[in-house]
C-alpha cells in the first residue's frame, strides 16, 4: 500500500514492489523492495522523467533525506527521483542475523546471500521500471558502489537507460579483489600520512591507544570486542571529506583518568562502537569481497591476505619502534565476525561465500566498448574507496563515457558538492559542458 506524504519543498510517495530472488528462476521464491518517490511540491502534476538512485555500499538503504538537499535538490528540477532500497537492504527484506536464520544453516544462508550482488540489483531495476516509468528509460545515478551497478547496468540492460551518472563508482572491469587490495593499501597509507600531517598530535594519541589495546581486554558497551586491529580500521573515516577531522576529534579525548588509572572514556567507546558497528549494514561485511567475485578464484578473504603483504600496518611491530601506528580503510576481515556481536551468528556463512567459486560476470567488455547511452562519471584523483587508475581504465573502456577528474572532492563528493556535482555531470553527459 502506498502512502504519500510532504515534507518541506517535497512531496514523496512510499513504493513497494514484488521481484523473484532469483531473476532466472520467476516462479520461484520472491523478496520485497521498497524505494521513496521524490518529486519536488510545485511539479507533482508534471509528466517528468525519472532518475533512480543507486546507494553505495553494498549493504546500505537509500538516503533518508529530508527536504532536498545535496545532489537531491538539483534533480529535482527536472527529475523524479526514485531512492530504492537495494535488495536486502533498509525497507526491501532486510538480509541480518534476525532474518537469515529463516533460511536454514549457514549454506543456505549463502546460497541466498549469492543473489545480492549488482547484476541482481540492475534485474530489480529492470523488473519495477515498467510499473515506475510506464516503460520509459531513467537515469541511473549511481554513488560508490552504485556505480558498480551503474556499469553493469550498461553492460547488461543499456534499452532501461536514458543516461548514467556515476559518482566514484567506476569498478575494474577484470581486477579480482586481490589485485584490488594491493592498489588499496598505498593509498590507504597515503590518508594517514595527510592525516597526521594536518594533525601531528594525533600521532602520539593513536599509538597510546594502540598500546592499550594490545595490553588490556576492551569490550565496549554493546558487546564488541575492541581489538588494536577494529581501532585501526576507524581509518575507514579518511576517505570522506570530514573523516580526518572526525578522526582527530574522536582521538583528542580517548582517556579518562580513574580510581584505577587510565581508561578509556564512556564518550570515546560510545562513539567508537557507533563507526564500528554493522548492525545497520550487515549486508556490507557479508558480500563486500563478492562484489569483485567473477572467476573461479574464491576471494578467500582478500583484504586480510593482502593486508600481510604490507606489514608496516601491524600494529605490534610498530609500537616496538617508533613509527607512527597505521590505519586501515574500507575493507573487510574474519575477525570482525568475532569481534562484532551483529556478526558472530553469521561467522559460517560469510565463511562459505569466501570460499565461493561459481560467481558470475558482472561486466561485459564488449558491450560497454559499444555504449551508446550517454554516460558520464566523477573519478576523485586520490579516492580512498576506489582506485584512480583502476576507475580511469574502465572509463577509457566505456564508449563515450566521460570523465571528470578532480581532487576538489573526496569520495562523497556528490553529498559534500552537491548540486555542483550532478550539474557537471549531468552537462558531461550530455555533451553540454
Amino acid at each position: 500500500m502506498s502512502a504519500t506524504y510532504r515534507q518541506p519543498g517535497v512531496v514523496l510517495t512510499d513504493r513497494h514492489f514484488t521481484v523473484p530472488l532469483d531473476h532466472d528462476d520467476p516462479a520461484g521464491e520472491s523478496i520485497e523492495l521498497y524505494a521513496r518517490e521524490v518529486v519536488a511540491s510545485e511539479k507533482v502534476r508534471q509528466d517528468l522523467p525519472w532518475l533512480v538512485y543507486l546507494q553505495g555500499g553494498p549493504g546500505f538503504g537509500a538516503n533518508r533525506f529530508v527536504g532536498k538537499p545535496a545532489w537531491l535538490g538539483r534533480a529535482l528540477k527536472e527529475y523524479r527521483v526514485l531512492l530504492l532500497d537495494q535488495r536486502g537492504t533498509g525497507h526491501s527484506t532486510p538480509a541480518n542475523r534476525q532474518t537469515l536464520p529463516l533460511r536454514g544453516g549457514a549454506a543456505e544462508q549463502a546460497d541466498y546471500l549469492a543473489h545480492f550482488r549488482a547484476d541482481a540489483i540492475v534485474r530489480d531495476c529492470e523488473a519495477i521500471r515498467p510499473q515506475v516509468t510506464g516503460g520509459a528509460p531513467w537515469t541511473v545515478l549511481g554513488q560508490s558502489f552504485g556505480g558498480f551497478c551503474a556499469v553493469s547496468y550498461l553492460s547488461s540492460a543499456p534499452e532501461g537507460l536514458a543516461a548514467a551518472v556515476i559518482t566514484g563508482g567506476l569498478p575494474s572491469l577484470d581486477a579480482h579483489a586481490d589485485d584490488v587490495y594491493r592498489a588499496a593499501y598505498p593509498r590507504i597509507e597515503r590518508k594517514v600520512a595527510a592525516h597526521y600531517a594536518r594533525y601531528p598530535q594525533d600521532v602520539e594519541r593513536a599509538r597510546r591507544i594502540a598500546d592499550h589495546l594490545l595490553t588490556h581486554e576492551v569490550t565496549l558497551p554493546n558487546g564488541y570486542r575492541l581489538t588494536v586491529e577494529a581501532f585501526q580500521s576507524l581509518g575507514i573515516m579518511l576517505g570522506g571529506s570530514e573523516g580526518s577531522h572526525r578522526l582527530h576529534h574522536l582521538l583528542e579525548h580517548a582517556f579518562v583518568r580513574t580510581p584505577l588509572g587510565m581508561a578509556l572514556s564512556d564518550a570515546f567507546q560510545e562513539e567508537v562502537q557507533g563507526s564500528l558497528s554493522y548492525a545497520s549494514h550487515p549486508l556490507y561485511a557479508l558480500v563486500h569481497e563478492a562484489i569483485y567475485g567473477q572467476d573461479e578464484r574464491p576471494t578467500a578473504w582478500s583484504a586480510e591476505r593482502v593486508r600481510a603483504e604490507f606489514p608496516q600496518f601491524d600494529a605490534p611491530k610498530t609500537l616496538a619502534g617508533d613509527t607512527p601506528l597505521l590505519f586501515t580503510g574500507e575493507s573487510v576481515h574474519p575477525w570482525m565476525f568475532d569481534c562484532d556481536p551483529v556478526l558472530r551468528p553469521l561467522r559460517d556463512t560469510a565463511e562459505l561465500l569466501a570460499a565461493r567459486t561459481d560467481w558470475p560476470p558482472l561486466y561485459d567488455p564488449a558491450r560497454l566498448a559499444a555504449n551508446e547511452v550517454p554516460a558520464a562519471a566523477a573519478v576523485y584523483h586520490d579516492d580512498m574507496y576506489v582506485d584512480t587508475a583502476h576507475a580511469l581504465e574502465t572509463a577509457r573502456a566505456i564508449r563515450g563515457l566521460r570523465t571528470w577528474v578532480t581532487n576538489e572532492f573526496e569520495h562523497d563528493g556528490v553529498r559534500a558538492g552537491g548540486p555542483r556535482v550532478l550539474d557537471r555531470l549531468l552537462a558531461l553527459a550530455r555533451d553540454e559542458a
